[in-house]
């Protein structure tokens, strides 16, 4: 029907001429040569639906530029807070204002809120309750660390400078978002904890102990000792401490051994808290002394104050640190020595890891029975060879034998927890020390932890047991009215700790 045309008679389109500065067009151009395609700067997409394709999601922004965009956004958020907070200072005087904390926060929250009103910045109503919240923080608490304080999950806060910031909760160790705009505002944090216990963290003294209002224990370490910038390390307690029930239904511990230690406290035994850090000394420290009768007399003394005693008759000493020159430092030593003035009934020392510890057992040697302490140890036996080894690095030149004498003679009973594979954290060993055969001092294990395997979630399953062997002091406990039935030491499983 048609006729057919070869491929040189179908007409070709050409592009307009350029035109010329008269404005008229030059005639047909010249051939030019193929010029190759230019590299599109971001990848193309593949053919669509009209080209015959699959339909594809239209490309995303580059990575690099979603960074620099999610990073200038962090920027301005966090200069107009830092605006806010200075203004916030210039019109307030915190000191002239009266009420509880929780009343003042609603005050300054208002003038917060105008302030922010007054700002040309255009935020959703999450920035802005974010941003009201952030300068409270800053204000009344700890800045960022405020987030990580009101969760109750949380064991420990880690920060290794101020972009990192790890957590443990359930014994595992957690990378959080929370960041500090520099090191210079994580310094500012560290300085207001550490003032408010009457310390101070500088270039002269880099290495601080303190405490929260919460009792939680604080380490800071600045530069130049920490090469990354200052490093933050708060041990938690919380406002809800945990109690023997806890430890009974955590599985941490079986109720024969929480009724053993309770009937040898009473009972005024002198007893070594030992085991690794983080596996829960202080917190077993403190529930033994829960034990501890109302109508007696008790001295603690501690690094940083943080045992959370309940009994109405308490003294709590604190160590000192050294002043800017290096002088009027108070350690354990000297505020132990003079505890054994102000006739105490019991002393409990929060740790002895130095000199202390031979003063601290020559105070249980000389009629202060029922003092309790920690100190750091893989296991029970470890115990004497750590505390030969304290001894003798503080400057005593004692004998070998002489020290084991004394501890023999001194201490009653040696608990051993630990924190186990997959976080728990346990009562593995109750160990009575029952004197000295030659230079040797002899123990038994009452009752221990035994680890039978790993669950699929990499969790410890064990049980308690009661190894069979009786205490040589079940006649002292029944003189103290604490009698113990023989029973409780047969040998036999007395829990099972196995995933649920």
């Amino acid at each position: 029907m048609f006729g057919k045309r070869s491929a040189s008679n179908i007409p070709v389109p050409t592009a307009p001429s350029p035109p010329t500065p008269d404005g008229q067009a030059n005639g047909p151009p010249a051939p030019q040569p193929p010029k190759p395609p230019k590299e599109s700067p971001v990848p193309i997409a593949p053919p669509g639906p009209a080209l015959g394709g699959t339909p594809v999601a239209p490309s995303p922004q580059p990575p690099n530029r979603r960074n620099r965009v999610s990073k200038e956004k962090v920027e301005q958020f966090n200069a107009l807070k830092m605006r806010l907070h200075r203004k916030l200072i210039d019109q307030l005087d915190l000191t002239r204002m009266v009420g509880d904390e929780e009343t003042l926060r609603d005050q300054v929250r208002e003038v917060v809120s105008q302030l922010a009103d007054q700002e040309n910045t255009l935020l959703n109503l999450n920035e802005r309750q974010r941003l009201i919240s952030e300068v409270l923080d800053e204000t009344f608490g700890l800045g960022p660390l405020e987030v990580l304080l009101g969760d109750p999950s949380i064991n420990d806060i880690l920060v290794n400078g101020p972009k990192q910031v790890y957590v443990e909760r359930r014994g595992k160790l957690e990378l959080t978002e929370v960041e500090f705009r520099d090191n210079g505002h994580l310094m500012h944090v560290i300085d207001k904890i550490v003032t408010s216990v009457g310390r101070r963290c500088d270039e002269t003294s880099p290495m601080v102990d303190a405490r929260l209002r919460d009792g939680s224990r604080v380490n800071a370490i600045i530069q130049p000792l920490a090469i990354d910038g200052a490093t933050l390390s708060i041990r938690r307690f919380g406002n809800d401490p945990i109690t023997w029930d806890d430890y009974v239904a955590l599985k941490s511990c079986p109720e024969e051994i929480r009724d053993f230690l309770h009937a040898c406290v009473e009972s005024r035994f002198n007893i070594l808290v030992v085991g690794g850090t983080g596996s829960g000394k202080t917190t077993l420290l403190n529930n033994l002394s829960s034990f501890i009768p109302d109508d007696e007399r008790i001295v603690t003394i501690e690094d940083a104050a943080e045992l959370q005693l309940r009994q109405p008759h308490i003294v709590r000493l604190e160590t000192r640190p050294p002043n800017i020159e290096g002088k009027g430092r108070i350690a354990i030593r000297e505020l132990l020595i003079n505890a054994l003035r102000m006739r105490p009934d019991r002393i409990v020392v929060g740790e002895c890891r130095g000199a202390e510890t031979l003063d601290m057992l020559q105070a249980m040697n000389t009629g202060h029975d029922g003092s309790l302490t920690t100190l750091h140890a893989n296991s029970t036996r470890d115990t004497v060879t750590r505390v030969e080894t304290m001894v003798m690095m503080a400057g005593f030149e004692l004998p070998v034998r002489a020290i084991r004498q004394q501890f023999s003679s001194a201490v009653h009973l040696l608990v051993n927890c630990q924190r186990i594979t997959g976080g728990a954290r346990k009562i593995v060993n109750v160990t009575e020390v029952s004197g000295m055969e030659g230079d040797t001092i002899t123990m038994q294990d009452i009752f221990q932890f035994e680890q039978l395997g790993l669950s699929h979630q990499g969790r410890a399953i064990g049980q308690f047991v009661s190894t069979g062997i009786r205490p040589t002091f079940l006649n002292r406990l029944a003189a103290a009215g604490c009698p113990i039935d023989p029973a409780m030491f047969s040998q036999r499983v007395l829990m099972t700790d196995e995933p649920d």
